[in-house]
């Protein structure tokens, strides 16, 4: 009796032991029509209520008790798939999902696409998918990833018609743009009229405004991280578009079927083309060049190369001509150690140009900055519930401040190299997320940073370490004399810095429906943008931190509530947010920035704060949807005195920053009316952005001299507008694989003149003092074609 007790209790062991072995479950989630991979795709197995999503590669990993399982892929605009697998060893899988639009219509209606949002401890990131933004009005009829950006909250635009944009009262330097993990240091096209990003050739795009995972480091107001697509390795695809000012080309296809495939995309304008109709010989156009390579080498590897290149040229009667563009490379080695580990690494190299060509001086001007990054990643599934990423970074820069040659044999110009600048930028991080509870969840992690600014170059010295002398009788701060110089050979280092940057971030549900969140982050940017406009131009100059220009520190937290609403009919977002930053570049006035060699002598070290609450409303389903965001706050800047016998900038005082809004609003809407017509609108209101105009005048021999009050006390008028478009896609030819879309669109219906900027002056028949608005655009229409085969 003893002995058969004994059999069966082993019996029981043993059967429970092997109900509770687990293996994993791995693979990648692609689009059915042309086996692209997808990101951030939500897969899941509701029977076990475990889920996670596929990182930048389309990859996932889950780790469950052996059985029989449904396993669900979904992501915003495409069908969701469920397909039964049966798991008794590790096994890997490919899912397809299809963006079939007549089956996604019932999908949407039933599911809520923004439900991760809930559940997730990510907070404060915003990602819109492609399919929502090409339906989004734009300037033109060139579809503008970087302004759809802009109708999210906490997201504002650098100023009207220009691509730049600021982040929670961040400056638009301090936003770290990535395409293909490369760095992007100029966002835009035509001196901000259009973003650079094609978005036929865009395959996904994510912006983080806070609880910035510590993979990312270098900026301190967010983290927009673009990648291109891979191309269809199923079937040669031609994608474009024609426009009243621009036209675009797209072509992809296999190298070998379902294992390699390429992209080349090309866009240009041509509006410059009519002037020469005329005996008009100024000119403005921009074309760039997207191509990306994917090749399968086997179940474990795979191999991409992607590359960018654009320029823009300005031509006025050929006497002034501007170029200037980004070109970027990047290729990148996935690899997959087992089911849990999975590595990329990449080799990266970015450029960003700038160069001027003055033939009634007689001269030509270069600069740029150039990067060269080393990155190895790894991404750990521990099990279901731990998740650990973790890796390295590695950039190297090159700074070109300006260099001026003789344009010609009779300029009386000589030859000129501002010092150029190196440095070392290297980091190791670590990241982590757990499942600590069904209700708790966590992200945390930390990223150490170093800094080492490189010779070779002669740095100037001076008394006290201090290259700007405050004089007391005038009370102004001026540039100080060098007492001496220092000599730093090749590679030597200058300076060196190094940082801790602690990140995280909690999620904790208070019900399906609703949960709370909050993060806290710290990072590093070493690298300053020498500009004295509100947005980034051509003429901005990049410099590396030293002896003089610390690197800004910045310390961010936020807390959330967000909520699924009427079955996830409706979704909420409501964020407050608070970050103060060191080391924030301040200019004394009169500053000279332009070919300025000895740039410590016209900058300070201030400290910048921001602080406010965003709310986001979405509606998600029916063939009306959209959004409505809202955003209240605050960005001030203030650069105290040295010492107690020193003013200060602006008396010492917190003052607002050239990009500060009090109020932002944002209303964007989408109706599809039938199979064939589509609409869509976006409403924008905006505090106007702070100025400071003159509050006087006085005469000096004969010339009259305004004088100013203390910085940016005014505001322009209250910018706002309203955009529409509508979607014409006739019947397709079930006899033609052409398909073809009219747009139509209206920037700023009402013809709203916004003023870009107020100037002063003198009347000459009156002789009373004017203001002057500027306003670049009335309203607007457009017409594009878009076509596929």
């Amino acid at each position: 009796m003893k002995k058969r007790l004994l059999v069966l209790w082993i019996t029981f062991f043993t059967v429970l032991g092997f109900s509770q072995e687990k293996v994993t479950v791995s693979g990648k989630v692609i689009d059915s029509n042309n086996n692209e991979t997808l990101i951030g795709v939500l897969v899941a197995i509701p029977q076990l209520n475990i889920s996670t999503f596929t990182n930048e590669y389309g990859f996932f990993s889950l780790t469950v008790p052996t059985g029989s399982y449904e396993i669900q892929a979904s992501t915003i605009g495409y069908v969701t798939t469920t397909t039964r697998i049966s798991l008794l060893e590790n096994s890997k899988i490919t899912l397809e999902i299809s963006a079939n639009a007549k089956e996604l219509e019932a999908v949407v209606v039933s599911k809520n696409p923004y439900r991760m949002n809930i559940h997730k401890p990510e907070m404060s990131v915003n990602k819109i998918a492609l399919s929502t933004i090409k339906k989004m009005p734009a300037i033109l009829g060139e579809i503008d990833i970087l302004k759809s950006i802009t109708t999210l909250p906490g997201v504002t635009n650098a100023g009207e018609g220009q691509s730049g944009f600021n982040v929670r009262g961040g400056a638009a330097d301090q936003n770290l743009i990535l395409l293909d993990e490369a760095t992007v240091f100029n966002s835009s096209h035509l001196f901000g009229f259009f973003s650079i990003f094609n978005a036929d050739a865009i395959k996904d795009l994510k912006l983080y405004k806070g609880g910035i995972p510590a993979r990312f480091g270098g900026r301190v107001a967010s983290v927009l991280d673009i990648y291109q697509k891979e191309g269809n390795s199923k079937s040669f695809n031609v994608t474009g578009g024609i426009g009243l000012i621009s036209s675009r080309l797209m072509a992809e296809g296999p190298l070998v079927k379902d294992k390699g495939s390429f992209l080349v995309a090309g866009r240009s304008s041509y509006a410059h083309l009519f002037l020469k109709l005329t005996d008009n010989k100024n000119s403005a156009y921009f074309y760039d060049l997207n191509t990306k390579l994917s090749y399968k080498l086997n179940d474990n590897n795979n191999l991409y190369l992607s590359g960018y290149f654009g320029r823009d040229v300005f031509s006025l009667n050929n006497n002034f001509i501007n170029t200037y563009g980004n070109t970027v490379f990047n290729l990148r080695w996935n690899h997959l150690f087992s089911d849990k580990l999975f590595s990329n690494t990449s080799l990266i190299y970015s450029d960003y140009y700038y160069g001027l060509t003055l033939d009634f001086v007689g001269f030509n001007w270069d600069s740029g900055i150039k990067n060269y990054n080393f990155k190895y990643d790894l991404k750990h599934y521990i099990n279901d519930r731990t998740k650990l990423f973790y890796g390295v970074n590695t950039v190297y820069y090159d700074f070109n401040p300006g260099k001026i040659v003789p344009s010609n044999a009779n300029s009386g110009i000589n030859p000129d190299q501002l010092d150029k600048k190196y440095a070392f930028e290297p980091a190791v991080y670590l990241d982590a997320e757990q499942q600590l509870s069904d209700k708790l969840s966590i992200n945390y992690g930390l990223r150490y940073s170093l800094f080492y600014r490189l010779g070779e170059q002669k740095i100037n010295t001076y008394a006290n370490n201090q290259a700007v002398i405050f004089n007391s009788e005038q009370q102004i701060y001026e540039k100080a004399t060098p007492t001496g110089s220092t000599y730093y050979g090749s590679n030597e280092t200058i300076a060196k810095f190094n940082n801790l940057e602690p990140r995280i971030a909690l999620a904790y549900l208070l019900n399906d429906n609703q949960s709370i969140k909050m993060s806290y982050n710290r990072m590093s940017q070493y690298l300053h943008l020498i500009s004295n406009t509100q947005s980034p131009t051509p003429l901005d100059v990049w410099a590396p931190s030293d002896n003089f220009l610390k690197p800004q520190i910045l310390d961010q937290m936020a807390v959330g509530y967000f909520a699924e609403l009427k079955n996830g009919k409706y979704s909420l977002e409501i964020e407050s947010f608070y970050k103060k930053i060191k080391n924030r570049l301040d200019y004394i006035d009169g500053a000279d920035l332009i070919a300025n060699n000895a740039i410590e002598q016209v900058v300070l070290n201030g400290n910048a704060r921001a602080y406010g609450l965003e709310v986001l409303v979405r509606k998600n389903e029916g063939k009306f949807n959209g959004w409505l965001s809202y955003t209240v706050s605050r960005s001030e800047q203030q650069t105290p005195g040295r010492t107690s016998l020193e003013s200060g900038i602006n008396n010492g005082a917190w003052y607002k920053t050239g990009w500060d809004k009090l109020h932002n609003l944002s209303v964007t809407s989408m109706y599809k009316w039938n199979e064939k017509w589509s609409f869509s609108s976006i409403f924008t209101l905006q505090s106007g952005q702070p100025v400071t105009y003159p509050n006087g005048q006085y005469q000096y021999q004969g010339i009259t001299i305004p004088t100013y009050g203390l910085r940016n006390e005014n505001r322009l008028p209250t910018y706002h507008r309203l955009d529409i478009s509508a979607s014409l896609l006739p019947n397709k030819n079930k006899n033609r694989n052409w398909q073809g879309e009219w747009v139509f669109g209206i920037y700023n219906v009402y013809s709203r003149k916004n003023a870009a900027s107020i100037s002063f002056r003198q009347n000459q028949d009156s002789g009373n003092n004017e203001a002057v608005r500027l306003s670049i655009f009335g309203m607007v229409p457009s017409v594009t074609y878009n076509f596929k085969f």
